[in-house]
């Protein structure tokens, strides 16, 4: 790995600039402009058409992940250019991106497996768990980019001139979505992980800034290496849509280009479900050490249960309750509410951080009034909370909130 030069442009840098490019293209940037930002904003320059035979075109100009499809040699000597229109030039850009910049991402993904995770003292102060918390499933989306690239590259050397990419992209949807799910998935637990680690493990913070110090990352962080998945689904469901917009509608590329873009939503939704699940649960099981029940045991954890707001509000007592003047006087006491998409938990703090459950009812088993318009000398606002089974009343409670 150290061999590699530190001059190639690596997919943080590359993500960067395409976005910078997508904005001005956003903005109306002129014909061409795209591809002139491209080569000014390019860490290095793109490799001169000249110093290239063509048998080795592509795969020499991954060197910059900024080369441009019209100046690869196979496609400048070809003598076929003035034949494609301005926008049948920007569908065949549009698709090359999409080539060098897998490329540029897999280069920073072997600086992530290679020189970190297959870090040889990093590995020895990092438990089992630990190292598969932090770099997750990093190989295995390694090896499926490794093979997808392959495929692209194959198709390029095929035909250099009108060559499609999203047939492949199609064809890799499955095993892209078998490893991205799992990766994001543990997010949490990877960042949670990072951190612990800086602050508990002594080892891991100096070796870690040895690493990054190496010429090899270009100093850029762990960190920006580990969220490259994340980065790259989202960033190759937009490559395959401005494909999408450059091909020509009722076509074949089309419908080609239209599943493939459907499947990497549909991929990425996945992942943003999965993510939302895994936190929902996290937090339930956080949640589960701190709440004690009175009586009958409620199982809290559950997949489909989730937190939707909790609280802490003023029980008002109607037995003491009495009236100075024109207003009331209100003796209260504090009683917490957790909110689930299902049940109602109302709680009595223990301490700081721990609840003893004095009432639990589902939603559909809850009756809420609003009396803060008959009660007009108290401050605040005033509900009747009534938990019913079936017609027979089993518990009421009268609660002030401060804010409506």
């Amino acid at each position: 790995m150290n061999s590699q030069s530190p001059q190639l442009i690596l997919y943080q840098e590359y993500s960067d600039v395409a976005i910078n490019r997508e904005i001005q293209r956003q903005q109306g940037a002129e014909p061409g402009a795209e591809e002139e930002g491209l080569k000014e904003e390019g860490v290095g320059e793109s490799p001169s058409p000249s110093n290239l035979s063509p048998s080795s075109s592509f795969r020499s100009s991954r060197g910059s992940a900024f080369s441009l499809w019209q100046d690869i040699p196979d496609v400048r000597t070809s003598g076929q250019l003035d034949n494609f229109s301005n926008e049948e030039r920007k569908l065949q850009e549009a698709k090359f991106e999409l080539v060098t910049s897998e490329a540029s991402y897999i280069r920073s993904l072997t600086i992530a497996v290679d020189h970190f995770m297959l870090s040889q003292e990093l590995g020895e102060c990092l438990g089992a768990q630990d190292r598969q918390w932090l770099f997750s499933k990093l190989p295995e989306v390694k090896d499926v980019s490794e093979s997808f690239l392959q495929d692209l590259e194959h198709r390029l050397e095929e035909d250099i001139l009108r060559f499609d990419v999203c047939d492949i992209v199609l064809a890799h949807c499955p095993a892209l979505r078998r490893v991205y799910l799992p990766y994001v998935t543990n997010q949490a637990y990877q960042e949670q992980t990072y951190q612990r680690l800086l602050q508990e493990n002594a080892r891991f913070p100096g070796i870690l800034a040895r690493l990054e110090e190496d010429p090899i990352c270009q100093r850029l962080p762990l960190t920006s290496f580990l969220i490259l998945p994340f980065q790259r689904i989202t960033r190759l469901k937009m490559l395959v849509e401005n494909i999408l917009k450059r091909t020509t509608p009722g076509s074949r590329d089309e419908d080609t280009a239209t599943k493939a873009f459907n499947e990497l939503k549909k991929i990425i939704k996945e992942c943003n479900s999965s993510v939302q699940s895994m936190k929902r649960m996290e937090e339930l099981i956080h949640l589960n050490k701190k709440i004690h029940f009175e009586g009958k045991i409620f199982p809290l954890i559950s997949q489909s249960r989730w937190l939707v707001k909790h609280g802490e509000l003023m029980e008002v007592d109607t037995q003491t309750m009495s009236i100075s003047g024109s207003k009331f006087k209100l003796p209260t006491r504090p009683v917490y509410l957790h909110l689930f998409n299902d049940c109602l938990l109302l709680s009595r703090r223990k301490d700081t951080w721990k609840f003893m459950v004095f009432v639990h009812a589902k939603i559909g088993q809850l009756k809420v009034k609003d009396l803060s318009q008959k009660l007009h000398g108290i401050s605040g606002f005033i509900f009747h909370l009534q938990l019913c089974e079936g017609q027979q009343l089993k518990h009421q409670i009268l609660l002030k909130a401060n804010t409506e």
